[in-house]
């Protein structure tokens, strides 16, 4: 069998489940998985499946992305969260053959020590927790415009003694056209289920549905972005209305709207900014109001060395910086 054809027949086991997982409109657990791990895609709103950029890590957010990533490319992040919380994450990727590339990633988030306490608030001692997510990419180039991708990851939780343990896929497909600086892209993304559960009652993993595309404008050095989430979930209970009442068509639509623009005036440079539309509600509604949902951030190559800064507001309290450091081999 070739490698082809086993892409193929992950893609349609993975269309077959999404009658499946839909309807999921409860809550989930690991969703740190959620979370933006790349200060480019952070940038630009928190979620980019569509940039066509030599950087191994937005292949975290749609693998088909692989076959644009250099040879023995190695990427690191790092992103400051909620008081005492990182997160981090790592990718290498590496061609396989004239059409195919194979990656590996991990992901984490760690809480750092607090205090485990009683129902009663009687103190145990400290405890510790922590996310991990483990992944294996594959991609495949099906001709000059279209390519398709896949990962498989081992998922794991721990919060002091309570543990879960879960398996999930993310498909994607791409289509660029770089003759019109075009690209747009399709991800399935956290399809799967815990082997584990943290009790008795499995719980569903973050399920998301995205489409985006990203276009070049002709005669200036700027990209411009647009990625839809969520697109299986449009329940009115999700969406906040000032002062509420329920939200309108148009509000609702919004909310699952990603917007982001790439200025770039030389080809080792780009400033990036981007809008969350539903960040920005739900932070409103916590009471932050002060540039909620707005992203920023920079990025330089210079020569196999990539480095990227963001900026963006993920809770109420403070502000999250992401730092990412690429190399190519």
């Amino acid at each position: 069998m070739t490698h082809q054809n086993r892409l193929y027949i992950i893609i349609i086991w993975a269309l077959a489940c999404v009658g499946s997982v839909r309807g999921q409109e409860g809550g989930s657990v690991f969703n740190f998985l959620s979370l933006p791990s790349s200060a480019h895609a952070s940038a630009l709103g928190g979620r980019n499946i569509s940039l066509m950029d030599d950087d191994a890590s937005l292949v975290l957010q749609n693998p088909a992305l692989l076959s644009n990533v250099s040879n023995n490319s190695i990427n690191l992040n790092f992103m400051t969260y909620m008081q005492g919380a990182k997160l981090g994450s790592a990718a290498f990727v590496r061609e396989a053959g004239e059409r195919g590339t194979w990656g590996a990633s991990a992901q984490f988030l760690g809480y750092g020590k607090m205090k485990e306490t009683t129902a009663a608030g009687e103190v145990l001692g400290d405890m510790s927790a922590l996310d991990l997510s483990l992944g294996g990419m594959y991609s495949y180039l099906f001709n000059d415009y279209w390519s398709g991708g896949a990962t498989g990851k081992f998922i794991y939780s721990k919060y002091a003694s309570y543990s879960s343990v879960a398996l999930a896929v993310d498909l994607g497909v791409n289509y660029i056209n770089e003759e019109s600086d075009f690209s747009t892209s399709l991800v399935l993304a956290n399809m799967g289920g815990q082997v584990k559960a943290f009790g008795e009652q499995r719980e569903a993993l973050p399920f998301n549905l995205l489409w985006g595309f990203t276009k070049g404008l002709a005669h200036l050095p700027i990209r411009l972005s647009v990625t839809l989430t969520d697109l299986t979930r449009w329940s009115k209970a999700y969406y906040y209305v000032p002062g509420g009442g329920e939200p309108s068509a148009g509000r609702i639509i919004m909310n699952h709207i990603n917007l982001g623009v790439d200025i770039i005036p030389k080809e080792q440079f780009y400033l990036s900014i981007g809008y969350n539309i539903r960040r920005a509600n739900e932070l409103t509604a916590a009471g932050s109001s002060h540039a909620a949902g707005l992203t920023c951030g920079a990025g330089v190559n210079i020569k196999r060395i990539k480095f990227g800064l963001a900026y963006a507001k993920y809770h109420v309290s403070v502000p999250s910086f992401t730092f990412s450091l690429g190399y190519s081999l």
